[in-house]
């Protein structure tokens, strides 16, 4: 079935992700190529409630595939959780005649898409744009490789200094709810240990395991920590208290892993997706997520999207525990 979808709104939401601008030049290049008309949302669905829309052409999206952040802006907005906040945005829509939308973030911004289409019966396609990897129905997610080749380019520079006064590094990685940045990069760069937040910290067993490894005299350990698990200053806290000997610093990436340019593949994944996004409304599909699973487009329900979490397999966790051995 083909839809009447003629002119389309896209939004960046929540978090910024390295490859959101990608996502937004393949939104706006494919609506425009399929004769859409093609509007930017400001600031996420505050934009959306404020009205502050923007028309898109073809030059407004020109050189903006290797920034990293999003040129439409976002913010979270708490409004938009009431259904007078809702109502005042499709409002907002409507005066535009926008009947389709492009929802570029994580599970909060596909609850509020999902929310939004469900009372006003509006088209809406959400693109996972987040760096945390915690949505289900894709493989990776836009930003996510980005994040975990900065946090790996600053373990690997943090090592060269542990390794020099023998020393024992605790790196905090962005990840409060999913441990997937602390997983990849840890496994990366060799890291001793690494905490996620998926498995409760077995502090005796990490205690244990950095005294085995003192009486080796391997006295070089990089512990990565996500930071939903129990904090990098809070292990430290307790390596210090048992192991009084060890020379422990901690290090908190933060922020650095948000922003920069975004990698080859974040900016192959974000334009596959936007593309799709654009076709999957002409064709009638309506209120999915798009992912990309064993390199094929994959569609979830938003309902779906919002409620499954990408769950880490015990694989991952014992190839941890045996290279790190």
């Amino acid at each position: 079935m083909e839809s009447k979808v003629t002119k389309i709104g896209v939004l960046t939401s929540g978090g910024d992700a390295p490859g959101m601008n990608a996502a937004i030049r393949a939104v706006v290049r494919t609506g425009i190529y399929n004769g859409m008309e093609v509007f930017g949302i400001m600031r996420g669905y505050s934009g959306m409630i404020d009205n502050d829309i923007v028309p898109m052409h073809s030059r407004s999206v020109a050189n903006i595939i290797q920034r990293g952040g999003t040129i439409l802006k976002t913010a979270r907005c708490k409004e938009f959780f009431e259904y007078e906040g809702r109502k005042k945005a499709y409002g907002n829509l409507k005066k535009l005649g926008i009947n389709g939308l492009v929802i570029i973030g994580g599970d909060g911004s596909f609850r509020g898409a999902h929310k939004l289409s469900e009372e006003f019966d509006i088209p809406c396609i959400g693109l996972p744009g987040t760096i945390d990897k915690d949505i289900a129905g894709t493989d990776f997610t836009i930003g996510f490789d980005t994040a975990v080749n900065t946090a790996v380019e600053a373990i690997d520079k943090i090592r060269d200094t542990a390794d020099a006064h023998d020393r024992l590094f605790i790196i905090e990685v962005m990840g409060r709810d999913a441990g997937y940045i602390a997983l990849h990069s840890g496994i990366a760069t060799g890291a001793e240990n690494i905490l996620i937040p998926e498995r409760k910290t077995d502090i005796e067993e990490l205690v244990n395991g950095l005294l085995e490894k003192e009486r080796r005299r391997k006295l070089v350990n990089i512990i990565v920590v996500a930071e939903g698990d129990r904090g990098a200053e809070d292990v430290a806290d307790i390596i210090k208290e048992r192991i009084p000997s060890a020379d422990t610093r901690v290090c908190v990436l933060g922020h650095i892993q948000r922003g920069g340019a975004p990698t080859c593949m974040d900016r192959l994944i974000a334009s596959r997706m936007g593309y799709s996004a654009v076709e999957s409304l002409i064709e009638g599909r309506h209120n999915v997520m798009i992912g990309i699973v064993n390199n094929k487009m994959h569609y979830t329900p938003l309902e779906k999207a919002v409620k499954a979490k990408q769950k880490i397999s015990d694989d991952w966790l014992k190839i941890v525990k045996i290279l790190a051995s």
